[in-house]
């Protein structure tokens, strides 16, 4: 490994601090020893000076023994980086420079220069007059971003000057390529890294310029108008200014509707949509689900459907999300995005209203919209055909639910994702089934430590406590995090809870106790009720026959029953015939079954378990 730093070691800067070696993260201890290291990429091979690690590691007077523990950490990282190096050796990638330390690293191994050799060759084919160049450079540059640079070592990572000054250099990539974009006609593409940049930096007028057009561009005129409003009121609260010429323009243009630019080709006039939301900088692992995916999205033939579907909590929509962060580039007019409100507290969304969404951003007046919904399901596969969009269909309650929203023909690509088990969409569409599992052990302590961000180092034993407690459930794991990293300091232990009762959060409506309740609420009767009964039985799973006993009815209504709560996917069928709950929804069956079943009722369904459970052992 000496002397081959970039053969086996990817190193990332531009999100969480992350190093991977031979695809396997590893990991990279305490708060202190992810600092150094995370200044040592961003200085990117140039050397850091050790004043400069003990500034970073203490904001006040530093002790006797800091530079020592300086020390003490780039040993650790040099025997992190080379697991058989000797005692004292340096090693090859922590070299030692005068008074201070570099890391030796090249744009294979290091997404900053990765990032930084991109964003040149973009500045490049802008000067040479190729914006279409320009744009695919710096989205692909961009697209190595997964949050703020450092992110999870706040506060450093939010003022320190090196972290902001690479902070800067996203800043003025995404201005070069909004240019780019705009040049091309497709502004559109880079609303999700101006949008993000924006956030960062509130005041900068030229970006909230760029940002005001892509959205006017992107049909969102109301909105453009709200950015420069709210941007107004900004620069006089904290500057006392006013908008300088930059934004007075962009905001002129956009009352004059002259935010599109002359088409630079025959297609480019058509509206490029890109709805995704962002991606999740803490997203980790399902490689082998999305692995199958992109096989199932490169198939021949009509238009892929992906299926997406899991328990409550499992991650489908960020799955979703992240997958076709990832297939973006493959579909140049466009993603569509929408929430269909399957499962929540609000009704369902209608085929209509997203068709009515979906043709609007497609460049279809509101009063061009047909009123009937076969004839708005015409025109929406009209202008989808001959087109490569990606379109998201999120929370779907149903097949029928999504029916009118596949497009007609070969070149778009469908991620649907569900509770339910949409199986008619594999007859009817060709779907491609994606189901959701339970994350790895591996995954879930990945997930939480990257949730808590700098709420660590976390002890190993309470990283595992809390991963059992939430049974390795994504959301579970979040809320969980929340306890930890919200209001004042708390340790790792007190995100353990027991039961349900940890994981409402300040509003019952979004915890899990209300995740669950969406799919409960929409089993028939017998089939909550057999859901209620299901912490009653006493083995660690059911079967047919045994759930047909607790419920006291026929067998083929227990297998009818179990088969509406495996579709729901509030039972899985681990093994043929076996069916098993997941530890969060018993907790949830068993508080139903206590308020909703009376006493009697239970007891009488506990003895049949109970009966059945022996005869068959």
């Amino acid at each position: 490994m000496q002397g081959e730093p970039g053969a086996t070691f990817g190193f990332s800067v531009l999100g969480s601090v992350r190093v991977h070696r031979a695809g396997a993260e590893l990991t990279l201890g305490g708060r202190q020893q992810r600092l150094v290291l995370a200044l040592l990429l961003a200085r990117a091979g140039a050397p850091v000076s050790l004043a400069e690690l003990v500034d970073l590691l203490w904001d006040e007077q530093a002790p006797a023994s800091a530079v020592n523990v300086v020390h003490r950490h780039i040993g650790e990282l040099r025997r992190l980086l080379e697991p058989g190096l000797p005692t004292r050796s340096a090693g090859g990638h922590l070299l030692r420079e005068l008074s201070g330390y570099r890391l030796r690293a090249d744009e294979q191994s290091l997404d900053l220069l990765k990032f930084r050799s991109l964003s040149r060759s973009a500045r490049r084919s802008l000067q040479d007059g190729d914006p279409e160049s320009a744009l695919r450079h710096g989205l692909d540059g961009l697209a190595l971003w997964r949050g703020r640079c450092a992110a999870g070592l706040e506060p450093a990572s939010r003022r320190h000057p090196v972290f902001l000054a690479v902070e800067a250099e996203r800043a003025q990539t995404v201005r070069e390529a909004a240019d780019a974009a705009e040049r091309c006609g497709r502004l559109g593409e880079v609303l999700a890294p101006l949008r993000q940049a924006a956030e960062l930096h509130p005041l900068d007028e030229s970006l909230q310029s760029r940002l005001l057009l892509a959205l006017a561009a992107d049909g969102r005129q109301a909105e453009a108008v709200e950015v420069y409003r709210t941007v107004r009121h900004r620069l006089a609260d904290d500057l006392g200014v006013e908008p300088g010429e930059e934004l007075r323009e962009a905001y002129d243009r956009l009352l004059h509707q002259r935010t599109t630019p002359a088409p630079a080709g025959p297609s480019s006039t058509l509206p490029r949509p890109a709805q995704l939301p962002p991606d999740l900088p803490a997203f980790h692992g399902r490689d082998e689900l999305i692995a199958e995916a992109r096989a199932a999205a490169a198939r021949p033939g009509g238009p892929a459907v992906l299926a997406i579907d899991g328990m409550p909590g499992i991650g489908k929509s960020a799955l979703a999300v992240h997958l076709a962060h990832g297939l973006a580039a493959s579909y140049p007019d466009g993603q569509l995005y929408v929430d269909l409100r399957g499962h929540g507290r609000e009704p369902a969304m209608g085929a209509d209203e997203a068709l009515r969404g979906f043709l609007g951003s497609l460049g279809v007046p509101r009063d061009g919209v047909p009123a009937e919904l076969h004839a708005q399901a015409g025109l929406y596969r009209s202008r989808l055909a001959g087109r490569r969009l990606l379109i998201v269909l999120d929370n779907c309650r149903d097949a029928e639910q999504v029916r009118h929203l596949l497009p007609g023909g070969p070149g778009c690509l469908v991620i649907v994702t569900s509770r339910s088990r949409l199986a008619a969409l594999q007859t009817t569409a060709g779907a491609h089934p994606l189901p959701v599992g339970l994350p790895s052990a591996g995954e879930a302590r990945a997930m939480l430590l990257d949730l808590l961000g700098g709420h660590g180092p976390a002890d190993p034993a309470a990283v595992d406590a809390v991963v059992a407690a939430c049974g390795r459930l994504p959301l579970a794991l979040a809320m969980a995090a929340a306890r930890v990293t919200s209001g004042p300091p708390t340790p790792l232990d007190a995100g353990s809870p027991a039961g349900l009762d940890g994981f409402d959060g300040d509003d019952p409506q979004t915890g899990l106790r209300a995740a669950f309740s969406w799919s409960y609420e929409a089993l028939s009767g017998p089939a909550a009720r057999l859901f209620r009964l299901l912490p009653l039985y006493p083995g660690p799973d059911i079967a047919v026959a045994g759930a047909a006993a607790l419920a006291g009815v026929a067998p083929r209504v227990g297998r009818a029953l179990l088969g509406e709560l495996s579709r729901a996917h509030l039972v899985s069928e681990d093994l043929p015939g076996r069916f098993r709950a997941h530890g969060l929804l018993l907790a949830y069956a068993a508080e139903l079954g206590e308020d909703g079943d009376s006493p009697a009722e239970r007891a009488a369904a506990r003895l049949r378990g109970l009966q059945f459970h022996r005869a068959a052992w």
